[in-house]
């Protein structure tokens, strides 16, 4: 019989603006864009920690920006990038959202199988 005791559930979670046109959302990627944004205070410097070009991530934050309504970054040109009020929150709600889901995921399935 196979052990199931190892399998875990994967939870994709977008948080959305329902009346935006745009296919952008705020997920895993860009999560973790921000994430690094926050730890080295600069989009270069994350995007360069995730292997992604500068180019790439400066699109994907003003897509990101643009489908939401929300500035996530204030940019100071050489001097980096933070995140703004909201993009902290939103990224803090990302992280507990995901984390909860995750949590409420494992639980169900072990009660499951």
């Amino acid at each position: 019989m196979a052990d199931l005791s190892a399998l875990k559930p994967g939870i994709r979670l977008s948080i959305e603006n329902p009346s935006s046109e745009s296919g952008s959302v705020f997920g895993r990627g860009i999560a973790n864009l921000c994430l690094g944004v926050r730890e080295t205070g600069s989009l270069n410097a994350a995007a360069k920690g995730m292997g992604m070009a500068y180019s790439k991530a400066w699109r994907i934050i003003k897509e990101t920006e643009a489908a939401l309504g929300v500035q996530l970054l204030d940019r100071d040109g050489a001097h980096g990038s933070t995140l703004t009020e909201a993009g902290d929150k939103i990224l803090d709600a990302y992280v507990e959202l995901d984390s909860r889901m995750s949590e409420m995921a494992e639980k169900a399935l072990k009660e499951l199988l």
